[in-house]
């Protein structure tokens, strides 16, 4: 499946703005990346198109590489340097199991600590690593590194240095990352680390690449209230001012006059990261092992058992047929898909299960791809519905209660601590489970309960060693503690009507904000403007004298004449939020797209995680 959306606009800049801007017949090049880079060109690009336009091997710059003195290099790195000292923030790292600290570590740090001294290093000695170097910085690269290249030895082999503003992670078609699952820690700890401030200016920077990338320029809009919200407002703000003056072009197009961004703090709906989501997407990222969207699992069937490894992502089509749809038709939807799959090629299949796929790719190797595929997805979902039964029914009915504040039947919840207390007493539920019920509980009584209540709650739930993730929230604004109380209470909800599964009745607020920012209903004092950009022109717009009709030369997907709502999401963005913006878009019949992104992507697992790693004291010995 070709990408498509964010994906497909960010691969096409990358293989025209950089892989093909350079390209002459008959010569190859090398392509250097680093650790965000590549994570960005793996997403939105294949192998084989980087290589068919001349690139003969792709390199980690943090690696060792051999010389190739006869090919000019590509470089495509970040500029920024991440500073040693953040690791300061995780030295209680033990507190975590040795998984969690490997995957942060691999994930975020060290990196692109070292790019632009690495591409420095390349040429210092006097037999250069390769014949020339084409430099492309993800972003804007400070003026001390810039100075630095001047004085190095590169200065005399450079043949192109560009800034190309995508300094983002285009995560789905309609979801971004900025790929820095530290950032909780950054902005709602208690011992704030000392580069808070630089991490700031970066993560505006990066959300401003995005908005360049997209060709906008937005009315900047953030939820009054926590001062981190205004604070990356206007710091956005102000780089995209600055994209703006160098790109003109940036909003020009009928209606983009009406895009927005919004900018929203994690406390604004803690309830959506902790529910148990029954959408296939968010079930399986939520009670499978799935690590860095890589799905393993073993075959079963006739013959040898086989460990698989599968990649969930929008190359796979059937991936995104069934991502959002409520595990209850998945299985369904994947028979039917695989049965009109047999009919069409004349296979003959009664009941569409894994035994008989495994006897159909025996007999029928020539469909090996397409049948794995459904094989995958019927596991996927087989694994899933092996785990909710084992023990979630009844728990999500509980969740789904305390997060509506009604029974199934719409009726008031009238006491609430008799649903709760049997779930809490039960060995068998796991302790981070019985932690988002307690914390269900806590929103449901809306101002925060008793200490008191609290400290017995934890005790019949025998959760004492991760308590204090539930207090930790109060971090992100939220009332927990009676009386302590932050003053901020959930928003009023929108009444929905249509029908849905009776535990799937939870929709996220990020939802309605979605709806009520499209139809102009969004409350300005609560949802304040930082400016509105200058009003466009939509019947005749001025072509920029710099970039003339740069829209030309565009494909229709990098060009949208619409306008966007973008949304960002401090501290994280769960599923459910992710799969909100494809739903809203679809109800305007594609009049909007609405993207929605994060410093990173949550699951219930790692957000109780971020939580409980904000009252940690950093080491000053790191």
């Amino acid at each position: 499946m070709a990408p498509s959306g964010l994906k497909a606009v960010v691969g096409e800049k990358i293989l025209n703005g950089v892989i093909k801007s350079v390209k002459k017949d008959g010569e190859w090049k090398v392509l250097i990346v680093d650790h965000m880079s590549m994570r960005i060109l793996s997403s939105c690009c294949k192998m084989s198109d980087i290589l068919a336009e001349g690139v003969t091997i792709v390199e980690d710059i943090n690696k060792r590489r051999e010389p190739i003195s006869s090919l000019e290099a590509i470089y495509l790195i970040s500029p920024v340097e991440k500073v040693i000292c953040l690791l300061c923030s995780f030295c209680y790292l033990s507190y975590f199991n040795i998984s969690h600290i490997q995957n942060l570590f691999n994930n975020i740090l060290f990196f692109e600590l070292q790019s632009v001294h690495a591409l420095i290093n390349d040429f210092k000695d006097t037999a250069f690593t390769y014949k020339a170097a084409h430099i492309f910085f993800t972003d804007t690269c400070p003026d001390g590194l810039f100075a630095e290249i001047g004085r190095s030895r590169v200065a005399k082999v450079v043949k192109t240095l560009k800034e190309i503003n995508v300094a983002f992670l285009p995560y789905e078609s309609q979801v971004f990352s900025v790929d820095d699952p530290t950032s909780l820690y950054s902005f709602y700890s208690l011992k704030p680390t000392v580069e808070r401030d630089k991490m700031m200016e970066n993560l505006a920077e990066q959300i401003a690449t995005l908005c360049d990338t997209l060709k906008e320029y937005p009315a900047i809009r953030y939820r009054k209230g926590p001062e981190e919200n205004a604070r990356l407002a206007d710091e956005v703000y102000q780089r995209l001012n600055a994209h703006k003056a160098d790109n003109p072009s940036m909003g020009e197009g009928a209606d983009k006059a009406r895009s927005q961004l919004l900018i929203v703090d994690r406390g604004f709906d803690p309830i959506s990261p902790i529910l148990h989501e029954l959408t296939f997407q968010a079930m399986a990222y939520d009670l499978l092992d799935i690590k860095q969207d890589i799905y393993n699992y073993k075959t079963t069937g006739i013959g040898d058992v086989k460990d698989r490894e599968v990649l969930l992502d929008e190359d796979d089509e059937l991936w995104v047929q069934l991502r959002h749809m409520h595990i209850a038709d998945v299985t369904k939807k994947v028979t039917e898909l695989l049965r009109n799959f047999c009919e069409s090629k004349r296979m003959c299949t009664d009941n569409a299960n894994i035994k008989d796929l495994s006897l159909m790719l025996k007999k029928m190797p020539q469909y090996q791809k397409e049948l794995s595929n459904y094989s995958t997805h019927l596991h996927l979902a087989e694994a899933c519905m092996k785990k909710f039964k084992a023990s979630l029914d009844k728990l999500c009915e509980v969740e789904q209660d305390l997060a509506m504040g009604t029974n199934a039947e719409g009726e008031p919840l009238k006491d609430a601590m008799k649903s709760i207390v049997p779930v809490l007493l039960n060995n068998e539920i796991e302790a981070y489970d019985k932690i988002r019920i307690i914390l269900l509980y806590i929103f449901h009584k809306k101002k925060g309960i008793g200490e008191e209540n609290l400290a017995k709650l934890i005790q019949h739930a025998n959760i004492q060693a991760d308590s204090n993730i539930i207090t930790n929230l109060q971090n992100l604004g939220c009332n927990i503690i009676e009386g302590r109380s932050a003053g901020v209470t959930l928003p009023e909800r929108k009444t929905r009507t249509e029908s849905t599964y009776q535990l799937s009745r939870w929709t996220p607020i990020i939802k309605d904000v979605m709806e009520n920012a499209i139809e102009d209903k969004l409350d300005r004092k609560q949802w304040p403007f930082i400016s509105d950009p200058a009003p466009i022109n939509t019947t005749q717009t001025a072509v920029s004298a710099r970039f003339g009709h740069w829209h030309k030369n565009k494909s229709p997907t990098e060009y949208r004449s619409g306008p966007r709502l973008i949304i960002f999401v401090i501290g994280g963005v769960s599923h459910s939020e992710m799969r909100s913006a494809y739903e809203v878009t679809r109800a305007t019949d594609g009049k909007w797209e609405v993207l929605i992104g994060s410093s990173h992507i949550l699951t219930p697992t790692s957000f109780l995680n971020d939580l409980k790693s904000l009252d940690q004291v950093p080491n000053p010995d790191c």
